[in-house]
């Protein structure tokens, strides 16, 4: 073997080695925030709904490890502005929405690059689910989380969010038959 194919293996040998090391190092990063696919937008803007409502895995890259019984339904929410993407999930039963007993869980991510304090929700530039009233801090779990009553086109129940890391916000929020478990929802919710 000659020089040059002795360098041209070495080179080659160094570049598979490169291209396998790059592939293992970036599947270990942490996606910056879960964004929903065109096909989920689509079913946004269309307000198409699942019937069954979809599982644990209903907002791609979250994961909602308990959901509570006793919803019929399930709905994408998609919504792009002012520099941020609002991605989330609601589940409900058939009731009316004026219905005391309605059973209805709304999960969203908020991607949102100035997010890095959870003082900042009270400010946040949502077009839903604003953080408007009476607010208070409370830790559940290992989490430090806003809340608050929910009310106006939130319905009755029990709002929360957080701030899951810079740029990414988490909201939940459950009707009032929903509100005792909304520690195990919130804590069992993952990205």
């Amino acid at each position: 073997m000659n020089r040059f194919q002795q360098l041209t293996a070495l080179s080659a040998a160094a570049v598979a080695a490169t291209m396998i090391a790059v592939p293992a190092a970036h599947s270990a990063a942490r996606p910056s925030c879960p964004t929903p696919s065109k096909a989920e937008a689509k079913r946004s803007y269309d307000s198409k709904t699942d019937e069954p409502p979809r599982g644990a895995t209903a907002i791609k890259g979250v994961r909602v490890n308990h959901i509570p019984k006793g919803f019929t339904y399930g709905q994408v929410g998609v919504n792009k502005h002012d520099g941020i993407t609002e991605y989330g999930y609601l589940w409900s039963d058939n009731r009316s929405d004026v219905d005391r007993k309605r059973r209805s869980l709304w999960v969203r991510v908020v991607c949102w690059p100035k997010a890095s304090k959870l003082a900042q929700l009270k400010n946040a530039p949502f077009q839903l689910g604003t953080f408007s009233g009476d607010t208070k801090t409370v830790k559940i779990g290992s989490r430090m989380v806003l809340t608050q009553v929910g009310d106006g086109a939130l319905g009755p129940g029990r709002y929360a969010g957080w701030v899951e890391r810079k740029g990414v916000v988490v909201t939940v929020m459950a009707s009032e038959p929903l509100v005792p478990e909304l520690g195990k929802i919130i804590k069992g919710i993952r990205l």
